[in-house]
């Protein structure tokens, strides 16, 4: 009897599991009549070079963004240490956006005019984070429940190590939703602030690096030398030559200034890598992701001395592709 007992249990958990896991891939499709207005308005989900894949907020439908050399981004509200001219370059996993154009022959949104409201960027960051995260425990579930089919001797205990797993995931839920209502009543606006709660791109599951350049600068400047810019030139030639391309930009300092100092400047060397690759290297801005200076954070070496703060006042600069999705399907 006990061990029947266990098996519905089992059965019930495997259930469960199934079902979460199908209510994520079931997810109906949005296209868009050619030569038809339309608007959308959701979270992003994905980049693969100029196409933006969102998750409409009404439907929960996905919808495919195509950016153009007409596109125009801009902000609803400031974004402290983001200047207009980089608003393009915000488009990244977990953005609200709000797009208006016409559909075009692949059945996406060939947008004419973009907007987004960086005020709630952090909310839909840690929300799409946390989705991420029941995927991955209803994963590790469905695991549990598929080794406790195999070993019927074992049933009950992976039963309850499962719904205390159910319970864990549970009160990580709620610790991300009061992380998200905390960060909303602050309304993080700047980029240190951001990065507390955003990964950079590169880091997601669904990116990789295909190539990469570090560039390092004197105490107190931004200027680029003349090595900064072959290296530059070189890395925007390379990138060319690969499909769907996107290039993250992350400056850093050494801990020698302030906190203020730090990220002042470290944004000042982001941002004249992403002028120098738009201007000199003729890489267009919508390829270019967020660029943003993280102050003294994530030192690739101890501060302790002069030569390891001369290696943190850098700028990492990578060329990055959407993994296995092709042109169009997004």
């Amino acid at each position: 009897m006990k061990l029947r007992i266990s098996n519905l249990k089992l059965a019930k958990l495997c259930y469960v599991a199934c079902a979460f896991l199908l209510s994520g891939l079931l997810v109906r499709a949005q296209t868009f009549e050619a030569g038809k207005k339309a608007k959308v308005t959701g979270v992003v989900q994905s980049r693969n070079g100029d196409l933006v894949r969102v998750r409409e907020k009404k439907t929960g439908a996905t919808a495919v963004i195509d950016l153009t050399d007409a596109t125009k981004i801009e902000r609803k509200k400031d974004f402290r240490l983001r200047r207009a001219d980089m608003d393009v370059t915000a488009m990244v996993p977990g953005l609200m956006i709000d797009a208006e154009g016409i559909g075009n022959a692949k059945g996406q949104l060939e947008a004419n005019k973009i907007t987004f409201d960086p005020n709630v960027f952090a909310i839909e960051v840690a929300e799409e984070q946390q989705i991420q995260a029941n995927q991955a425990a209803a994963a590790n579930a469905q695991s549990t429940a598929n080794q406790g089919v195999a070993a019927a001797g074992q049933a009950q205990s992976s039963a309850n190590q499962a719904q205390a797993s159910a319970d864990q995931a549970q009160v990580s839920a709620n610790q991300a939703g009061q992380t998200a209502t905390a960060a909303g009543a602050v309304a993080i606006t700047d980029a240190q602030a951001v990065a507390l709660v955003n990964q950079r791109v590169s880091d997601l599951a669904d990116y990789k690096t295909v190539a990469e350049a570090d560039l390092f600068f004197h105490t107190g400047q931004a200027t680029l030398s003349d090595s900064d810019k072959a290296a530059l030139s070189k890395l925007a030639s390379d990138a060319a030559a690969i499909q769907n391309y996107m290039i993250e930009i992350a400056g850093y300092a050494s801990s020698t200034g302030t906190k203020a100092e730090n990220l002042k400047i470290s944004d000042e060397r982001a941002s004249v890598v992403a002028n120098y690759l738009r201007d000199s290297a003729n890489v267009p801005m919508r390829r270019i992701i967020v660029p943003a200076g993280y102050g003294a954070s994530h030192p690739a070496v101890s501060n302790q001395n002069a030569e390891g703060r001369d290696i943190n006042q850098r700028v990492d600069v990578k060329v990055i592709v959407n993994k296995g999705i092709e042109e169009g399907a997004l």
